[in-house]
């Protein structure tokens, strides 16, 4: 339900609908007691976040298991409207041979040059997005 000001709260299923169609997201990871926000190519698998990267803050967030924040947004400047999701859970890389496999061939392709041979899921514990519609008053 979209309140006076154009404000909706988001679904969780819709939430996972935007992020389906999504190719580029961040992720947010503490250095020390530092955030810090990296872009990524991404794609959602099963409902959880895979990204592939190199050696790197990412993968040692994602070493130590440490709970991330991925965040995805579209805006349209000009009618001031838009949406953002921002999904909360542990991040982890994936080396079980099975896994890899199947996720090898899910559509991410990183475009940052380099090898980028790690795999990186981040499974969702909270997921929430907020949506901004043009009010005219």
């Amino acid at each position: 339900m979209i309140g006076e000001d154009g404000l909706e709260l988001l679904s969780e299923a819709e939430c996972l609908r935007l992020l389906g169609g999504a190719t580029i997201g961040r992720v947010a990871v503490s250095i020390g007691a530092l955030p810090a926000v990296f872009p990524v190519n991404f794609t959602l698998v099963d409902g959880e976040i895979i990204f592939k990267t190199a050696e790197g803050t990412k993968l040692a967030a994602a070493l130590a298991h440490a709970v991330v924040a991925f965040e995805v947004d579209a805006i349209d400047a000009m009618y001031h409207e838009g949406w953002s999701v921002m999904v909360v859970g542990p991040a982890e890389e994936v080396t079980d041979p099975t896994e890899l496999e199947r996720l090898h061939s899910a559509p991410v392709v990183p475009w940052a040059g380099g090898h980028r041979d790690h795999v990186v899921r981040i499974r969702p514990e909270l997921t929430s997005g907020r949506r901004i519609t043009h009010v005219v008053r």
